[in-house]
């Protein structure tokens, strides 16, 4: 989610009959489309972009190996770079004059694609894949590769879906409305951003110090670290230690922030689930000898057991409300019919000059789509016709990430990807390699097509231009990609530090544990996690229906992804989420006006300084400066 939307849209047309799609794009481009009046893809917008995509994609790095998710950057960079923007100007007018909202527009078209590039495979597939069969993941520049142009993929996968879906159709997309009007209300309320932008600093500097007096150490270093979690021996639990169970306090804000992002529902969901994974079933299966109660972190032996009862939860839940959507899933295969039916364009349509042109989709699906198939041959050692059809499969699954995300505003990756790896599981069983990253392609395609997608929604009700966008976001691709696998392998070198307290990988355990599952089949579990699997399946199934059937009700009913993912974080992260959702949730009934001013941004700037300076300290710690 980027933010809450509000009714911003482009001046309706005559309703009293039916509109061709032609009729409705020119009445667009001459009452809204603004791309030809003022600057847009300019280098500073896409340097700027590019620059902050990457440094807030270091953010998602970190809080995808701990949580198992991503931030969205989109509306914090647009704050970062109007404020920059205005005070240069400020400072020196002529030699920076005012950034136009359509620029700021392009900027967060670059900054959201680098921001996303965890979600092309290094908080699922890749660590799943480094855990699972280490010898198959291949040197940091190939992984870099591989990332890039899957996404790269994604981008062009979504071009066809445009017209249709955003320019004709009118899909919600409603984080893209929330981004348009973020630019809107900042441009014309500068007062406002330059205060949103010192909340986020001064919290990102407050995050970077919690995180250097907590992880900074040295011999030279004469001061006391803050710890890491702390809780009173005295708690326990069938005689364990609330600190043995993982249920304790973190020495730090990281996770309060993200909880007051998250919204209360996902935050009490995984509070719930974190209690009854760490302080019931855990200590049952300590006591009678099936999780161990010493040897590696606690959170590595007790998911060890708990995965099987989160991972179908999560498995279950998600393709079933993925299904339940039938409607969709009809809509956007209808709409694959209509993006290839022949279209007569008049000889002076305007916008053949200022959308992406199919000549673009077709050339890189073809030229990426090879080079897929390569690079799954060559790094992975995925048979060239296997490869083949998981970029055709892809293309379809695009198509319906692209319906379900303009109208729902989730990009379902998660039971896409699935769908992708059972099929690999029934076409080639015990090959967790082409399980992984067959899956991985869909899941990087789908993560960024969804993303361009709602970002040409905001430039629609802007008047952007689209063409400019999806450059914009091409090069977004590349700076992510170029950061982001670098700052994972210094976070994780090597297998031995995933699943553990500091980087529990909960979404790489997810596809480790379906990979696993199709792999060995279930008869290798433990005969309490065979009997965890099954409920763990039939709670994704009724908390799926409960929400389908109940909608009026959801706040109530526990949140299946968010209540699964409990089972294999750490319950401290857990703890600290619910509080900063609690005290997120005081604020909006107390003092609403500050709750939406300064929640995100200063949420987002302790994220952001928390997730630098960690990584900061580990490459203090590489250069010897400090210790590891």
């Amino acid at each position: 989610m980027r933010g809450r939307p509000v009714a911003v849209t482009a001046p309706a047309i005559d309703a009293e009959r039916p509109r061709t799609p032609e009729e409705i794009e020119r009445h667009w481009f001459e009452n809204v489309y603004a791309g030809d009046r003022m600057p847009q893809l300019t280098l500073r917008a896409l340097i700027m972009g590019m620059l902050l995509g990457a440094v807030l994609s270091i953010s998602n790095v970190y809080v995808g190996l701990k949580a198992g998710w991503s931030m969205g950057v989109a509306i914090t960079s647009c704050i970062l770079a109007y404020a920059i923007f205005a005070s240069l100007h400020k400072a020196f007018p002529r030699a920076f004059p005012a950034f136009s909202i359509l620029e700021n527009n392009a900027m967060q078209s670059c900054a959201s694609a680098a921001g996303y590039m965890t979600g092309a495979g290094l908080v699922n597939a890749i660590p799943a894949l480094m855990m699972m069969n280490p010898a198959a993941l291949p040197g940091m520049g190939w992984v870099m590769l591989w990332i890039i142009v899957i996404s790269w993929l994604g981008v062009f996968l979504a071009v066809p879906a445009k017209r249709q879906m955003i320019n004709i159709e009118q899909l919600a997309y409603p984080s893209g409305i929330a981004a348009a009007t973020t630019l809107r209300s900042l441009h014309e309320h500068g007062d406002k951003a330059q205060r949103q932008a010192r909340a986020l600093m001064l919290a990102g500097g407050l995050g970077a110090v919690i995180t250097w007096l907590r992880d900074a150490a040295a011999p030279w270093l004469r001061y006391p670290n803050i710890p890491a979690t702390w809780m009173f021996d005295w708690a326990q639990v069938r005689g364990h230690r609330l600190k043995d169970l993982t249920l304790s306090f973190e020495g730090s804000l990281l996770f309060v922030a993200a909880g007051a992002i998250i919204g209360f529902r996902q935050a009490w969901s995984m509070m719930l689930g974190a209690f009854i994974n760490y302080a019931i079933l855990a200590p049952m299966m300590m006591d009678a000898g099936v999780i161990a109660t010493s040897g590696g972190s606690a959170l590595r032996r007790i998911s060890s057991w708990s995965l099987w009862i989160g991972v179908p939860i999560m498995v279950t839940s998600g393709l079933l409300l993925f299904f339940l959507q039938w409607k969709t899933v009809v809509r956007a295969f209808s709409t694959v019919t209509a993006l290839f039916r022949r279209r007569q364009h008049a000889a002076d349509d305007p916008m053949e000059r200022i959308e992406v042109p199919g000549s673009w989709f077709l050339g890189g699906m073809i030229v990426l789509g090879s080079v897929v198939v390569w690079l799954g041959g060559v790094i992975f050692g995925i048979a060239w016709w296997m490869a083949a059809i998981a970029v055709l499969m892809t293309f379809f699954l695009v198509i319906v990430a692209a319906r379900a995300t303009g109208e729902t505003d989730i990009t379902p990756t998660g039971p896409l990807s699935k769908i992708t790896q059972l099929t690999f599981g029934a076409i080639k069983p015990g090959d967790v390699t082409t399980n992984l990253m067959t899956a991985n392609i869909t899941a990087g395609s789908c993560s960024h097509a969804g993303d361009l997608l709602t970002d040409l929604k905001s430039g629609y009700l802007l008047g952007a231009r689209p063409r400019q966008q999806f450059i914009a976001q091409f090069f977004g691709v590349l700076a992510g990609g170029l950061v982001v696998v670098p700052v994972f392998f210094l976070l994780v070198p090597d297998a031995s530090h995933l699943g553990g307290e500091k980087w529990p990988a909960p979404a790489a355990q997810v596809w480790r544990g379906v990979a696993e599952l199709l792999s060995k089949g279930v008869g290798s579990l433990h005969p309490t996690a065979r009997m965890g699997l099954l409920i763990g399946s039939l709670v994704g199934i009724v908390l799926a229906l409960l929400e389908v059937l109940f909608p009026k009700q959801k706040k109530f009913i526990p949140a299946p992804t968010a209540f699964g993912l409990a089972f294999a974080i750490n319950g401290f992260n857990a703890i600290s989420m619910f509080i900063g959702a609690l005290i997120a949730l005081w604020l909006s009934k107390a003092h609403p006006k500050v709750h939406e001013e300064y929640t995100v941004p200063a949420s987002s700037g302790i994220i952001a300084g928390e997730s630098l300076m960690g990584v900061i300290i580990a490459l203090l710690g590489v250069a010897g400066i400090l210790s590891l």
